[in-house]
């Protein structure tokens, strides 16, 4: 139990300093397959990931440019936040609910099919 505290506490101390956040829940992708596209981008400055996620062939790699075109949007309410100095502090995908849908199979059977969500995140700060 003093672990998760711990953990929750400076968590909270992380975010009462951050600039900027988007949060993207119940997001139509594998979190597997976000994950790959964010590790791309993780560290890297807000225009260098624009770049990156516009030819990327991924299938979330739109998903991912449009929460964080919605993280600059947040910064730029604020206004002594520089947009040309952000860059990605945070970057993750928690899973979400999996929809559970059947498919016949040979021989009267059926199998499971798990279609996943994600929780996307994504926290800006300047240089």
């Amino acid at each position: 139990m003093w672990d998760f505290q711990v953990a929750v506490n400076r968590e909270h101390r992380d975010m009462s300093i951050m600039k900027s956040k988007a949060v993207a829940r119940y997001v139509r992708i594998s979190p597997r397959k976000v994950r790959l596209i964010m590790a791309q981008i993780r560290g890297k400055k807000v225009e260098e990931a624009f770049n990156l996620l516009t030819f990327a062939h991924q299938s979330g790699a739109f998903m991912v440019k449009k929460l964080i075109d919605s993280a600059v949007a947040n910064a730029e309410q604020n206004s002594d936040v520089d947009i040309d100095n952000l860059y990605i502090k945070r970057i993750f995908a928690d899973e979400g609910p999996t929809l559970k849908r059947f498919r016949p199979r040979a021989m009267g059977r059926a199998t499971r099919i798990r279609k996943r969500t994600s929780h996307l995140t994504v926290i800006l700060d300047e240089e």
